[in-house]
């Protein structure tokens, strides 16, 4: 398991390298855990490996830390067994070196983490499966 991925990212440029991995990971609602009082969040993801040789997913984590403060749209927190699908992870600048975090994801929802710093880990915590679907986009 020597090629599976661990990113740092503590800067826009490094978190665009995250978001290019993380495209086209699905979750569940309940596989975001918010801990307020630890200042981070963190998502598992089913990720499709696009530096891989594809045709394969893999059990990865993003953990976001310096949080100072998390907002969702359009995401029923309730439904925890609600699939979604990431789209890209942006960042807004606010007062230096902190800012918001944006996941965006399929059907116009998002989670807004409003963060100290960029301070953010993307770590493959599975051995990666095949799968038969390779994710498509409309032109």
């Amino acid at each position: 398991m020597s090629d599976l991925l661990h990113l740092l990212a503590e800067d826009a440029e490094d978190l665009a390298v995250i978001s290019a991995a993380l495209q086209d990971a699905v979750a569940k609602i309940g596989d975001i855990a918010v801990e307020a009082r630890g200042r981070r969040v963190t998502v598992a993801f089913n990720r499709y490996r696009w530096e891989g040789k594809g045709g394969e997913r893999v059990r990865s984590a993003l953990q976001i830390g310096s949080v100072l403060g998390v907002q969702a749209r359009n995401l029923r927190r309730g439904a925890k067994s609600a699939v979604i699908e990431l789209l890209t992870l942006d960042f807004e600048p606010g007062e230096a070196p902190g800012g918001t975090i944006t996941l965006s994801f399929a059907g116009g929802g998002d989670l807004r983490i409003a963060v100290e710093c960029i301070d953010a880990v993307l770590a493959d915590i599975s051995a990666p499966w095949p799968t038969p679907r390779t994710p498509a986009h409309d032109a």
